[in-house]
């Protein structure tokens, strides 16, 4: 696997070193538990055994008996906090299940106590002695079993606005020349963050700091303080570090809040590092999720009918769905389309975002049918692509901003060495192995929220830029000290970026691939007010200034001259102008179509999210193609992977580094979601039974050989300041497709449900 990285193209970025290297690497990066605190408190949370009833109560004799022991707390002697709203219908929070609160049970895994001692080791034994008596019931665990209800996502949650549709679906797929029908199935699958979920929280009066690993610090502020009904400004939240997050940590989960309220009634600062285990069920998931699909086309392969009929596993109090029919309808021209999601509610933890969260599953399914689609004509998979490929989305004929996917195809295609597949299913073999090769689009909506920007120019050239952004293992600090440096035509060196502090200008989550379009964004913007505060200095005259704003590029150095066609412009000139050695310039970015509140939901730390394909008149998208080979043996039913290929289309690429690291990521997560990962559910008890890293498979090393990514040029005007499309989910979709694809070639079975094991497999 190279990991040179490639030099950059046209639109894309130089490929520097990451902002925050040496510090990750020696250890100095600070994440959110190795902060210290002043005579913390331990705790340590014991979850419950059941999926579904009531604690009868509680033994804790020989809990309390363990030395060092400060406190157990459960629902009897908790604070009642106040309730908090899904972030997915407007709110902070990940799940409406609050802990603490009562005898009832409802879900597995759900905190029932926090037990508190002087040493994290004795926290650990007392939290094993406490006993608790429950009367169970019965629950409803997932598909199929008894006790679920079914009903359309629409209408049930705020962020699920539509069921597309037009045209008329059944009289066209009926007279149809060729037709396909098909269902998909995706498991439930969880996070698994490097970093544990931890918590730490002191108290100074009636001022809160928590330390925590967040993609929202401002979310996570406004969250808490209204759980806990205090004033928002009374909250600062710190994490300069997220040890990877995946969407598990992009709101609000139950533990905040508790440990909060511990620490202000002990009047100590209290730190909580969950377990691996315990990270299973405090917070979120990728739900496990069905799919009916239904393809017409003419002899010739030209769409004519589409429906997409997904179902998603929710919990009993919260109507989560992601809903990705609205990315599916849109990918490829056709006449006639219909869709419907529903949500099935069992006794479960709430579902939340994980990487691509819409994209992933329903990808999978649409991708998949079109290869079938591909084979029932005898045609090429890429060429059936290419036939529908569309710069009109069909549901609202919007056009896209840009659209390079078939771009990616040809490039692709072209590395891989697709022209050697021989069509057929099992004509490809190499000895013992049957050899097969698959491919699939890959796409990612394009999505911004508003931010806000300090910025701080120095005489000598130094810069620091201050933004609620968040590194998340995705170098924000980079582009963002990139964004500035570019902007004001300094040395990166120069460029001092701080991030992850909610008392910093507020920024959105760092979710749905909108960070670094968001944030490069509103860094440029206010670098450009600095910048117009300079040329007016020593060019007074408006027309000269109007001239600047036009001719001026990115990246001159020193700080000191930079180059305006013709003209010169003296930055030391202009501060003896201005009679000031340092320039501070503070502003607000908001994306077109973004709400009249956009700037009052964004400091309460809500969401005001814009992007496809809700976009008024337009839709935005980046795009790939994905090609597979896999290998499997005709004896032992083995699969191998030995290459993944990716060619991607993403607007501007702010850093080629750092992007293609996303990018390898992506594809080698989606493999992964093919082949490895699953979590095991006990349908008895509505329990998960692989809750950890020995169980719950993920890919190593040996399993990929060979992960090559390509980053195609693509200039995109429409979309943002920074022309910055977003990569960080766009990796693992259609990765899943290309592989079960790959596989069919291979040995002409095709399956349809994840994760592919050997057993399925009757060769």
């Amino acid at each position: 696997m190279s990991t040179a990285a490639p030099e950059p193209k046209a639109n894309m970025g130089q490929p520097i070193p990451r902002y925050d290297a040496v510090a990750k690497v020696t250890g100095k990066a600070q994440y959110g538990a190795d902060v210290a605190l002043v005579n913390p408190v331990y705790a340590y949370l014991v979850t419950s055994s059941i999926a579904k009833g009531r604690i009868d109560s509680f033994d804790l004799v020989d809990a309390k008996k363990v030395r060092g022991i400060v406190d157990i707390v459960t629902h009897e002697n908790a604070e009642k906090l106040k309730e908090a709203k899904l972030f997915s219908n407007g709110g902070y929070a990940s799940s409406t299940i609050q802990p603490l609160k009562s005898a009832d049970i409802a879900q597995d895994g759900e905190i029932v106590a926090v037990v508190l001692a002087e040493t994290f080791e004795a926290a650990r034994q007392a939290a094993y002695a406490v006993k608790v008596n429950y009367t169970a019931a019965v629950p409803t665990t997932t598909f199929g079993s008894p006790g679920t209800t079914t009903a359309p996502a629409k209408g049930q949650l705020a962020q699920f606005k539509e069921d597309p549709k037009i045209g008329d679906f059944a009289k066209a797929f009926e007279s149809a020349e060729v037709k396909i029908a098909a269902e998909y199935e995706t498991p439930a699958q969880h996070h698994n963050p490097m970093e544990l979920f931890a918590t730490s929280c002191a108290w100074n009066g009636d001022s809160l700091i928590i330390y925590e690993p967040t993609q929202y610090v401002h979310g996570l502020k406004n969250g808490v303080a209204e759980q806990l009904g205090i004033d928002a400004d009374n909250v600062r939240v710190i994490n300069s570090y997220v040890g990877g997050a995946f969407g598990s940590k992009g709101s609000m989960t139950p533990r905040t809040a508790i440990i909060a309220s511990i620490a202000r009634r002990l009047g100590r600062p209290v730190k909580l590092v969950a377990t691996r285990d315990q990270g299973f069920t405090i917070a979120t998931f990728r739900a496990e999720t069905r799919h009916q699909v239904k393809l017409g086309a003419t002899r010739d392969g030209k769409l004519t009918s589409l429906r997409h009929e997904g179902w998603e596993i929710s919990s009993r109090p919260d109507p989560y769905a992601v809903g990705g029919t609205k990315t599916t309808t849109r990918m490829y021209e056709c006449p006639n389309i219909d869709s419907l999601v529903s949500i099935v509610r069992a006794d479960r933890n709430t579902p939340g975002f994980m990487r691509a969260p819409p994209e992933v599953p329903y990808m999978f399914a649409l991708e998949s049918a079109m290869d079938e689609l591909a084979y029932e004509l005898r045609m090429d998979p890429i060429e059936l692509r290419r036939v529908n490929d569309t710069m009109k989305e069909p549901i609202k004929g919007n056009t896209f901003t840009s659209r390079s996917l078939m771009a990616c195809f040809d490039e692709g295609a072209n590395t891989f060495g697709w022209s050697r597949r021989k069509a057929e299913p099992k004509s490809m073999t190499d000895g013992d192995w049957l050899v097969g090769y698959g491919c699939a689009t890959s796409c990612y909506p394009t999505q911004m929220a508003p931010a806000a920007a300090r910025v701080r120019l120095q005489r000598d050239g130094h810069v620091r830029v201050q933004i609620a952004g968040h590194e998340i293992g995705n170098g924000a600090y980079t582009v963002i000290g990139q964004a500035a440096a570019e902007r004001l035509g300094v040395p990166i060196e120069n460029v001092s970026v701080f991030i992850g502090d909610s008392d910093l200008p507020p920024a959105p989550v760092a979710g749905g691939s909108n960070s670094t379009a968001s944030t490069c964004s509103t860094v440029i913007m206010v670098c450009e007010q600095i910048r117009q505060k300079l040329f007016k200095a020593t060019m007074p005259d408006e027309n000269l200034i109007d001239k600047a704003k036009e001719t001026v590029g990115v990246g001159q150095t020193p700080v000191t001259r930079a180059a305006k066609g013709d003209r010169q412009i003296d930055y030391e000139r202009a501060f003896d102008a201005l009679g000031v050695s340092v320039i501070e310039e503070y502003g607000e970015w908001k994306p077109d179509g973004a709400p009249m509140d956009a700037f009052r939901a964004m400091n309460k730390g809500q969401m005001r999210m814009v992007g496809s394909p809700e976009m008024k008149d337009k839709i935005a998208y980046a795009f790939g193609a994905e090609f597979v080979e896999v290998r499997i043996n005709r004896w032992t039913h083995e699969i191998r992977v030995p290459r993944l290929l990716g060619a991607f289309a993403a607007g501007r690429i702010m850093n080629t580094r750092t992007a293609r690291s996303q990018l390898m990521g992506g594809l080698i997560w989606g493999m992964s979601s093919a082949l490895h990962e699953a979590t095991e559910l006990d349908e008895r008890y509505a329990r998960y039974v692989n809750d950890n890293l020995a169980d719950y498979l993920l890919p190593v090393n040996a399993d990929v050989p060979s992960v090559e990514v390509i980053m195609l040029s693509e200039q995109d005007d429409h979309i943002n300041p920074a022309g910055v499309k977003g990569i960080g989910e766009l990796g693992n979709v259609g990765t899943n497709a290309a592989v079960c694809n790959a596989i069919f070639h291979a040995t002409g079975q095709r399956l349809r449900k994840l994760p592919v094991r050997l057993e399925q497999l009757d060769i």
